[in-house]
C-alpha cells in the first residue's frame, strides 16, 4: 500500500489528493508511509455503498463485462483496461457515481 500511495503521489506533485479507504488491513497498517500530499480519509465499517470505488466496479461489471467468457486472464486485463479507460475519458459518467455530498462535506483540517 505505501508502494501504491508513493506512486499516486509522484503522479499528482502538485495536487492535494483525497483517498476514500475501506477497512482492508493494508489501508491501516501501523508502518503505512503516506506522502505529504496525501489525505487518506477511512469509511465507516459495513458500508460499501458509501464507497465511490464500489459503483465504478458495479458499472464496469455490468457495461464491460456481463456475462462473456474469456478466453484468458489477458483478454479479462485487455476488458478491464478498455472499460477503465472509457471511464478516464467520460468523467461525466463518473461523477455521478462517485461524487456524493458527503464527499464534498470533508473537513481536511
Amino acid at each position: 500500500m505505501s508502494i501504491f500511495l508513493k506512486h499516486v503521489a509522484s503522479a499528482f506533485p502538485d495536487e492535494h489528493c483525497i483517498l476514500v479507504l475501506d477497512g482492508a488491513g493494508w489501508h491501516q497498517a501501523k508502518e503505512l508511509q503516506i506522502p505529504p500530499n496525501l489525505h487518506l480519509v477511512p469509511l465507516p465499517p459495513y458500508s460499501q455503498e458509501l464507497n465511490p470505488v464500489e459503483h465504478a466496479w458495479d458499472y464496469l461489471r455490468e457495461n464491460w463485462f456481463g456475462n462473456d467468457v474469456f478466453s484468458s486472464l489477458d483478454a479479462v486485463e485487455d476488458r478491464l483496461f478498455e472499460g477503465l479507460r472509457h471511464l478516464v475519458l467520460h468523467p461525466e459518467v463518473v461523477k455521478p457515481m462517485t461524487n456524493f455530498s458527503w464527499i464534498n462535506t470533508i473537513c481536511l483540517v
